[in-house]
């Protein structure tokens, strides 16, 4: 018997050091990783000892005899990823020597406080450094983990109890409520500590950069997400929910997640910590139909296979796809024979043709999946009514890679609400250089660099999608967080690093003064208690506080 990992994974990686046999890949050694949807457990190696199912912080992995009609396909997604990279092919795991090094005498400051931050703050607490102040302009800490992951994604969350792990730690504090740039300076960072590392995220949205763009009802995506997990700078935002149909233009995880709500029984939501505002208004919404729209073919839509097949599970929706768009063409059907083609390209192939000649079950809701369509105009009279779109055509462009060429044909779809989901973007942080093109701090390895001179600035280090732009899951950024702090580590060893001049609690009087209702992990704990009793009363895991004047009410308690 083997064991299998299921949709929640978050590729924390945790299990991969605890497996006796390595049989869980890729490892954060191996290339794949960073672009890897999930992990995997090798059926042939797995020798059914389940170390690594008391290791994962958030429940995806179970024996292969308990899974269910509804996970019976993750043991092909499992077993498939080794089909392209067998166990006899894997690197060998490289030698950190410098992690042998004495780092008692290190001070970081991390700014931010999603999964990036934490990771970083973890591993620098593993490593034995000095103190650890983390700084946040928000209330609460977690970041996506909070206000990004989907209400219905429970399993997910749960990765912030290891987080809540490092908050009673003597090296470590948190200060929340800080906005760097504006309470503190980048430079009084440095004078405080000996190194700061920014895990800030990619919080903006890339633009369409189509007529009609910022008509009344179409909004970004990220905005949506932010409005219904109740992040306070949300918590007003409006949206029309009156029309019967809705368009989601890109299709990564992120669309699925925003169709998905929109689409989903709201009181099975109200189970979940959804915003109350959010869930209300789900509640009288007339949305019937969500179509989401990629501008390539299914092998190459941006979301996962996990979340696809959890797309498949919600009841009283039905899932379309247009057969045409799914048809065998040259260039698919080329780089399906190809025998580097990953297994989780050849699964998306094969469930979106295979939803495409599904029967509809007469559920009351549906779910369009359009692939090969670029946005061409959003239409209205004073607001959206329409969304026109381009036809496209796959091919080889001359380096093999496959593009999308528009045609003649257009293609046109009425909808009340228009949500754009074509990726994330990091905003500037002030006194750093930015690359407004890739919006991210431009860096080497997570060294931040001067873009005149490519030199790195000595003590200013990255992490994140600030680092290397939206891309993978949670766990992901443990990885990247992981090698920020490796190349932070060996500086310090170096000797390249300018030791910090000034004592930690003079920091603590600037902050006092200049941001007097900043909290800390104690008063953290006071609101995140008050959530979780909220949401018992409830049979909820948390009713969340999204107005400041509230969190502050609550942390202040004695």
């Amino acid at each position: 018997m083997t064991y299998v990992i299921l949709q929640p994974c978050c590729n924390d990686a945790s299990c991969v050091a605890v497996c006796p046999v390595n049989c869980i890949h890729p490892t954060p050694d191996e290339p794949e990783f960073m672009r890897a949807e999930m992990l995997h457990i090798d059926p042939a190696t797995c020798i059914d000892c389940g170390a690594c199912v008391d290791e994962c912080p958030v429940d995806a992995i179970v024996p292969e005899d308990e899974l269910d009609d509804d996970d019976s396909r993750y043991l092909a997604l499992n077993a498939g990823y080794f089909d392209v990279h067998p166990v006899d092919d894997m690197p060998m795991v490289q030698n950190k020597s410098w992690r042998k090094g004495k780092f008692s005498d290190l001070t970081v400051a991390v700014v931010g406080s999603g999964p990036a931050a934490f990771y970083s703050a973890l591993d620098l607490h593993a490593a034995g450094a000095a103190r650890i102040a983390m700084f946040d302009k928000l209330l609460t800490p977690y970041g996506l983990a909070r206000f990004g992951v989907a209400p219905d994604h429970q399993s997910t969350k749960a990765v912030t109890g290891l987080f809540r792990s490092l908050g009673m730690k003597k090296n470590f504090t948190l200060h929340l409520g800080v906005t760097i740039g504006e309470h503190v300076t980048h430079a009084e960072l440095l004078q405080h500590h000996d190194a700061v590392i920014y895990a800030v995220g990619a919080s903006s949205d890339r633009r369409l950069g189509v007529d009609g763009e910022d008509l009344p009802g179409s909004h970004a995506a990220t905005e949506f997400v932010a409005w219904y997990n109740g992040h306070p700078d949300y918590a007003n935002a409006q949206f029309d929910l009156s029309g019967e149909r809705a368009v989601v233009v890109g299709n990564g995880n992120v669309a699925l997640d925003v169709a998905r709500i929109l689409l989903s029984d709201p009181e099975k939501l109200a189970k979940t910590d959804i915003a109350d505002h959010a869930l209300e208004a789900l509640r009288r919404s007339s949305i019937r139909e969500v179509v989401v729209v990629g501008r390539r073919g299914a092998a190459q839509a941006a979301y996962t296979n996990p979340e696809m097949l959890s797309l498949l599970d919600v009841p009283d929706l039905d899932v379309f796809v247009e057969e045409s768009e799914v048809a065998p063409d040259g260039v698919t059907t080329a780089m399906l024979e190809a025998e580097d083609t990953e297994s989780a390209v050849r699964t998306k192939v094969a469930l979106a043709r295979e939803v495409a000649e599904r029967a509809p079950s007469g559920a009351s809701k549906r779910l369009v999946l359009r692939y090969l369509l670029s946005p061409k105009a959003i239409r209205g009279d004073g607001r959206v009514e329409s969304v026109e779109f381009v036809r496209n055509r796959l091919q080889f462009d001359t380096d093999r890679r496959i593009v999308a060429i528009p045609t003649e044909e257009t293609v046109a779809l009425d909808a009340g609400l228009v949500l754009r989901s074509v990726g994330y973007k990091g905003r500037p942080v002030r006194d750093l250089p930015f690359d407004e093109g890739r919006g991210v701090i431009p860096n080497v390895d997570g060294r931040v660099i001067d873009p005149d001179t490519g030199e790195p600035i000595a003590g200013v280090y990255v992490t994140g999608w600030i680092k290397r732009g939206p891309s993978g899951v949670i766990g992901t950024n443990k990885k990247c967080a992981v090698d920020t702090v490796d190349a932070l580590l060996q500086d310090h060893l170096e000797g390249i690093l300018t030791p910090a001049g000034l004592p930690a609690e003079s920091l603590i009087s600037i902050i006092e003064d200049r941001a007097p209702d900043a909290l800390d992990y104690e008063g953290w704990s006071r609101i995140d208690k008050a959530e979780r009793s909220a949401g018992k009363e409830r049979s909820r895991p948390r009713v969340k506080f999204v107005d400041v004047e509230s969190m502050l009410a609550v942390a202040r308690r004695s």
